[in-house]
């Protein structure tokens, strides 16, 4: 895969630049590929075709509405087979429920799959098949050619994850919009929203409602922060939906919790609330596990935003509760998850939830790094062995706010710098001693936000590691090749200039020349 294509990355002849993308060329690298036949071209008479089904057509829309403005073509979508064009279908056949087959050839180009997430994964691998001018808004020259051959894909993980961090600081309704959007791209199914921390409580709950317009009234260094409405929640969680992510919300406890913590006193053991906080320190704070109003307070919470998340998880932290003694955070988890499950919800919860009693069917969420103890990443292995499922989120790899190099003016660095390659050149399958590859459920890239304002910070710390987390999730093992990918990878940065994306340009990447 590495040869594929490589005439791109420099002073192509004009011939060679008009070529298609080859099939292989894509993020996350395609379970199978089969190249050969001449290419489909999209024209002024090109249409979508899809199924009778009032969610294939939206998928087919969605299309249209992408290829629309760069092409300039009318691209009527409709139903039934016929005229040339491009035919998004559900068929039987042994695809999943995310995977999907795409055939192109002078004829068109047919994308089929079991259930239409599968059609939906589909566009976005026929996405990067186009030029990278297919995504302005304006437009363009063209020519519009899909490379003739078959992909046959589904993912590696059903749970292939990427946590934003509106806690720290308050992203917007668009913000995380356009984030899920960049996520879809790369065939990312799974939001982990964290919605409450120290420095604030970003989810309004009717029943203490001083949760949001108190403790969200600030954040890291004292701006003022924010909180997303119910009817705001479920406008992020549709339109996630509505590109085939599946939202995760996040209440951290019984730590991270001052913000909590200062909106009620009676939370408090003493009964006294603390100050607001805007700094970033961790471990100091706890809810007061002996008190009954603590649980009240828990239920009412996973009760009101259960009623608001229709996905299967709900996130309750668990992390860095050093201010919560062992026993009370074994007596707190054995209470709290019961709660969870009442309200129909799977729990997620860091990795130190395995050191109390994992519920049957919780998954936890690991964080350490390569440095983290043996006696630690033992107790994490021993709950995987015993049936907690994982997800793997190194801290040394994937967390998308550590710094790439030292002269990175974003993000911190207390598990390290992680360049490029690094975030990459891990295998999720074998990573954690004595854990049955059977037990990793998934991966996330999670992006905390003490340094982070703005949607360019987010741009700029995710690209370029987001997309090869995504293909540690998506792809086979056996297709990942660090040098392979780094072409693949330097292939996408006209796409991200298109759709405005700023991001790191790591001297470990052959980007292309400007």
């Amino acid at each position: 895969m590495a040869a594929a294509g490589v005439f791109t990355l420099g002073s192509a002849p004009a011939a060679e630049a008009a070529a298609p993308t080859p099939l292989n060329r894509v993020i996350p690298a395609p379970a199978s590929v089969q190249s050969g036949g001449a290419p489909y071209r999209i024209t002024w008479a090109t249409g979508v075709r899809v199924d009778d089904s009032a969610e294939v057509r939206r998928i087919g829309t969605y299309l249209a509405g992408i290829l629309r403005p760069s092409t300039g073509y009318r691209l009527p979508v409709a139903t039934g087979g016929g005229a040339r064009g491009i035919q998004l279908h559900l068929a039987q056949g042994d695809f999943g429920a995310e995977g999907y087959r795409l055939h192109s050839g002078p004829a068109g180009v047919t994308i089929t799959a079991s259930a239409p997430a599968g059609l939906f994964h589909g566009v976005q691998t026929l996405r990067q098949l186009l030029p990278a001018a297919v995504e302005k808004k304006t437009v363009q020259p063209g020519p519009w050619l899909i490379a003739g051959g078959t992909i046959e894909d589904r993912p590696r993980y059903s749970y292939r994850g990427a946590m934003l961090d509106v806690s720290r600081h308050f992203f917007t309704v668009a913000q995380v919009k356009r984030y899920i959007d960049q996520l879809a791209l790369y065939k990312i199914n799974e939001l982990h929203l964290h919605l409450s921390d120290d420095q604030g409580w970003r989810i309004a709950i009717d029943s203490w409602p001083r949760l949001a317009t108190y403790g969200g009234s600030t954040e890291v260094g004292g701006g003022k922060g924010g909180y997303f409405t119910k009817a705001q929640y479920r406008e992020i969680v549709d339109y996630a939906a509505s590109r085939y992510l599946e939202v995760v919300p996040e209440i951290d406890m019984p730590g991270h919790t001052n913000a909590a913590l200062a909106s009620y006193a009676e939370l408090n053991c003493d009964g006294v609330a603390p100050p607001l906080y805007t700094g970033t320190q961790v471990g100091f704070s706890s809810l007061c596990v002996p008190k009954q109003v603590t649980y009240d307070f828990v239920d009412d919470v996973i009760r009101e935003l259960a009623a608001i998340t229709p996905g299967r998880y709900l996130h309750i932290g668990g992390d860095e509760a050093h201010s919560t003694s062992h026993t009370d955070y074994v007596k707190f988890m054995d209470r709290v998850q019961p709660i969870v499950a009442e309200y129909g919800k799977t729990v997620i919860g860091w990795h130190q939830i395995t050191g109390a009693d994992p519920a049957k069917g919780a998954l936890a969420q690991y964080w350490g790094v390569d440095g983290t103890s043996a006696a630690e990443k033992a107790q994490v292995a021993q709950a995987a062995q015993n049936g907690t499922g994982l997800i793997l989120s190194p801290a040394d790899r994937l967390y998308l706010d550590m710094k790439y190099t030292s002269s990175t003016k974003l993000g911190t660095k207390w598990a390290g710098y992680v360049e490029v390659q690094r975030s990459y050149d891990w295998n999720p399958g074998a990573y954690l001693p004595g854990a049955p590859a059977s037990s990793v459920r998934g991966v996330e890239a999670p992006l905390w936000s003490e340094t982070l304002k703005t949607s360019a910070d987010i741009e700029y710390m995710a690209f370029p590691r987001l997309p090869g987390a995504a293909e540690l999730a998506w792809s086979p093992a056996s297709t990942h090749d660090w040098n392979a990918y780094k072409v693949r990878l330097a292939a996408q940065a006209p796409r991200w200039d298109a759709l405005g994306i700023g991001y790191y340009r790591s001297p470990q990447v052959p980007w292309p020349k400007s």
